[in-house]
């Protein structure tokens, strides 16, 4: 028997597209001294400029395992309010099967600001 797996809802292209993917370069890597979850990155996407952007990522990463790593970000995520600090995107990576996260980049080095196609 297969077991099915749960997801969420589909989409349509027209959704799909509306969603901005771009590279950054993480230049900087400061923690929250109130959280001990978030980091506060500063990730340059080249003619986009430098993006303020928090990530729940403390406990799998060090600063020195995300600095000048490229990433994959949502780009045009509505900014939000998080411990009185606004982030301007998300970061993407995937989860294995024991929670472990992996930061999604690209193979080799692109310009920064490149869209994902």
């Amino acid at each position: 028997m297969i077991e099915e797996v749960k997801t969420t809802p589909t989409i349509t292209i027209d959704d799909f597209a509306k969603v901005e993917l771009r590279v950054g370069t993480i230049e900087d890597v400061q923690t929250l001294e109130k959280s001990d979850k978030l980091y506060v990155l500063k990730v340059n996407f080249g003619p986009f400029g430098v993006r303020q952007i928090l990530s729940g990522i403390r406990k799998s990463f060090t600063p020195e395992q995300l600095l000048q790593r490229q990433g994959i970000f949502v780009f045009n995520l509505a900014p939000r309010k998080m411990m009185g600090l606004e982030s301007q995107g998300m970061m993407l990576f995937a989860k294995d099967a024991q929670e472990q996260l992996t930061l999604i980049s690209p193979e080799h080095a692109v310009p920064n600001g490149t869209q994902l196609s």
